[in-house]
């Protein structure tokens, strides 16, 4: 049975999530949708994270397994047809190697957050930005961020309802940048408990609103405590960016 590697982006906004839930639309349901649609086939579709309601991709990676063998434009042409009018894309498709599981072989994922900060309110990044009327700390919040680089327990920065065995993580890359009024804020780990990345964000947006400095989030993190963070991020301005395998 051919197996087969997607590479996905989508617009989380009108989704419920990756996973498919019992009330509301998914992007994995919708993507299976599409895939019975094509083949006839109603194969379960695993992806390499699980990203939240409102939450973006723009390489999300996926794998299938099919009964009948395809060519991977064929089927990445198929699909993209039959998931229209969704917010849903598939990007490439390769046939995958024997082994190939696309969120246990993965080595590495990538993800932005994107703040905007200016008085004016978004026209064309709505729901693709957090949104921030004032001008805040860029220089504050890129050396903060350096703070939570490493091997940790992220605890504090972990949801309530998260389901990873432990909360000790390695954040390989924490990274702040600006481009005129947008602050981007780029995480790279192998693995990321559940809200990490938007609880980091919070957090660090305190540090950039003069609430905090570097030494209130590095006490954060100490306290292993899911109370000591700030508030979490929204899910608008996050993107799972790629995924990378050996």
């Amino acid at each position: 049975m051919p197996r087969y590697r997607l590479t996905i982006e989508y617009d989380g906004t009108p989704f419920v999530g990756w996973q498919v839930q019992p009330d509301g639309a998914s992007v994995q349901g919708a993507l299976e949708a599409a895939i019975a649609k094509l083949t006839g086939e109603t194969p379960g579709v695993r992806g390499a994270g699980r990203t939240d309601a409102g939450v973006h991709a723009r390489g999300q990676v996926a794998h299938v397994d099919l009964e009948k063998e395809w060519s991977p434009d064929t089927l990445r042409d198929g699909l993209n047809f039959y998931l229209k009018p969704r917010p849903v894309v598939v990007l490439a498709c390769s046939g995958a190697p024997a082994g190939f599981d696309a969120r246990f072989s993965a080595t590495r994922r990538h993800y932005l957050y994107r703040i905007l900060a200016r008085r004016a309110p978004p026209a064309l990044e709505r729901n693709r930005v957090w949104w921030i009327p004032r001008a805040i700390d860029f220089d504050a919040m890129r050396d903060a961020a350096a703070v939570l680089v490493g091997r940790h327990d992220f605890t504090t920065f972990r949801a309530a309802q998260c389901q990873a065995k432990s909360p000790v993580r390695t954040l390989d890359r924490l990274d702040v940048s600006q481009e005129g009024d947008e602050i981007r804020i780029t995480a790279s780990a192998r693995s990321f408990l559940h809200n990490q990345v938007r609880s980091m964000v919070g957090s660090l947006k305190r540090v950039g609103d003069g609430k905090w400095t570097s030494d209130d989030l590095s006490a954060a993190l100490e306290a292993r405590d899911r109370t000591a963070c700030g508030p979490v991020a929204p899910a608008a301005g996050l993107y799972l960016m790629a995924v990378d395998y050996s």
